[in-house]
């Protein structure tokens, strides 16, 4: 059996403080946003906390969908519809790691 308390090394974020977190910011350009998951609705669609105060529905794209999962509190890029403000979709999810380093240089 293997002890729980023993790990490999690097698992978990063991050795995090000195490795070199590449995190994806949004563009402005392209109206991109940072936004917070609040509500799972069902059918690819997810309620979303914008930054800029706005409470929008989400779309989470095929592309997304596939590759990872979505939860409620996950920090996302989003971008919002230009013809109805009140619905987005969702570019990118951050992982723990990358929102960490959001916080620590004042993004969030």
């Amino acid at each position: 059996m293997t002890d729980p308390t023993k790990r490999k090394p690097g698992s978990n974020g063991e050795g995090s403080g000195d490795e070199v977190i590449r995190v994806r910011l949004p563009n402005k350009k392209n109206r991109e946003m940072f936004a917070s998951a609040e509500l799972m609705l069902g059918a690819n669609h997810i309620k979303i906390r914008c930054f800029d105060g706005v409470t929008r529905v989400g779309r989470i794209k095929g592309k997304i969908k596939k590759k990872v999962w979505i939860r409620e509190g996950d920090v996302l890029v989003v971008v919002p519809w230009s013809f109805q403000d009140e619905k987005c979709d969702v570019v990118y999810r951050y992982t723990r790691p990358q929102v960490e380093w959001l916080r620590k240089n004042r993004y969030l």
